[in-house]
């Protein structure tokens, strides 16, 4: 029953119609058994790949049988559906930014994969539950909203936002130095701290702070968690920094971005996972 795992998403667009020998079929009823079996409509699938088999096994007669065209129809339909479903899988249902999960498998497999540079940002709002308490949870949400569509402007490809939990969200950085991650980063930071947020409610002031980790890739166990840990404590530092800042090493010591680097006191979170 190989034939089920077929390609989730065929493309039926480079085949001629009925031009090909029964194989142009017998592929369109082995995309349909993939399609359906990835749906776990199993009946259907077993179907289509025993319509398959009899074209395969038929007396070759020299018989061109042409393509149905609700066939054709239908393999386009299930695979729209199937990218779709797939899309709603990995994206958060209230910022579309993308889940936690998809976070997670995608900062393992870059790790992995990649010799260069990997940077995260992990950012928090600051006060986020006085936000919530004062003006009620549908400004809250829209707040969010709002910070994911912040964070994303002008973020390089193939770089991306994820939710992370709650209010807090990760930039994920690839082949980015340390020093221009910071950069991003910091100017995420100001374009939240200088929005118009009394728009969406009177008196209302949202910021967020961040910290910034990186690493070298590499197929290395608990890499990402490791990584993802470093970027927590910054974000504490930060936090216990003043808020409103990104918090980042270098040199072993933890310093503020922008304008927030005049701060006397700079606090230093060290969790004992990362030394």
């Amino acid at each position: 029953m190989s034939a089920v795992t077929a390609s989730s998403q065929p493309d039926v667009s480079e085949e001629p119609d009925g031009q090909q020998a029964d194989g142009g079929l017998v592929n369109l009823h082995e995309k349909l058994a993939g399609l359906l079996a990835s749906r776990g409509q199993w009946r259907e699938a077993y179907d289509h790949l025993r319509s398959a088999l009899d074209l395969i096994y038929q007396d070759g007669d020299g018989h061109v049988p042409a393509v149905p065209e609700q066939l054709r129809r239908e393999v386009d339909r299930l695979r729209r559906e199937h990218a779709e479903a797939h899309e709603q899988s990995i994206r958060d249902s209230l910022t579309a930014s993308y889940n936690r999960r998809y976070l997670d498998q995608r900062l393992v497999a870059m790790l992995a994969d990649r010799t260069g540079v990997l940077a995260v940002a992990l950012v928090d709002l600051d006060w986020f539950k006085q936000v919530n308490d004062r003006y009620g949870h549908l400004v809250g949400d829209r707040v969010l909203q709002q910070v994911v569509e912040l964070l994303q402007v002008d973020l390089p490809e193939p770089a991306f936002c994820a939710r992370y939990g709650g209010e807090e969200f990760v930039l994920v950085l690839p082949d980015t130095e340390h020093e221009r991650a910071v950069e991003i980063a910091e100017a995420a930071r100001d374009r939240v701290e200088r929005h118009d947020w009394s728009a969406m409610a009177p008196g209302l002031r949202v910021t967020v702070s961040a910290g910034v980790a990186h690493e070298v890739g590499g197929n290395c166990e608990n890499g990402a968690e490791h990584q993802l840990l470093q970027a927590d404590s910054l974000l504490y530092s930060a936090k216990q920094s003043g808020r409103n800042a990104v918090a980042y090493r270098e040199n072993g010591r933890v310093r503020l971005a922008g304008p927030a680097s005049a701060r006397r006191a700079v606090a230093d979170v060290r969790v004992a996972e990362h030394y």
